[in-house]
């Protein structure tokens, strides 16, 4: 299953929404509902290379997709979502 952390009020976040909703390969993780989903992304972000360009434009990162094999990405058509 591919994760996907998200935040409904991120434009971009938004946009993949309703396609991920009636799918189940992919968990949909909404940093915002929980402290613990926060942690977990932010860790990722502070240590995947994926993010570094994120990290260095003090872009957020989300939405973010961590594919089944533990490849980070931002990239929606690596999800499987072009």
């Amino acid at each position: 299953m591919i994760k996907v952390y998200i935040m409904p009020t991120c434009p971009d976040c938004q946009v993949l929404m309703d396609r991920l909703k009636d799918t189940s390969r992919y968990e949909v993780i909404d940093i915002g509902t929980h402290v613990l989903h926060m942690k977990q992304f932010i860790h990722l972000r502070d240590t995947s290379p994926a993010m570094e360009e994120a990290r260095k434009n003090g872009w957020v990162g989300i939405p973010c997709f961590v594919l089944e094999d533990g490849t980070v990405t931002l990239d929606p058509k690596e999800a499987g979502l072009a």
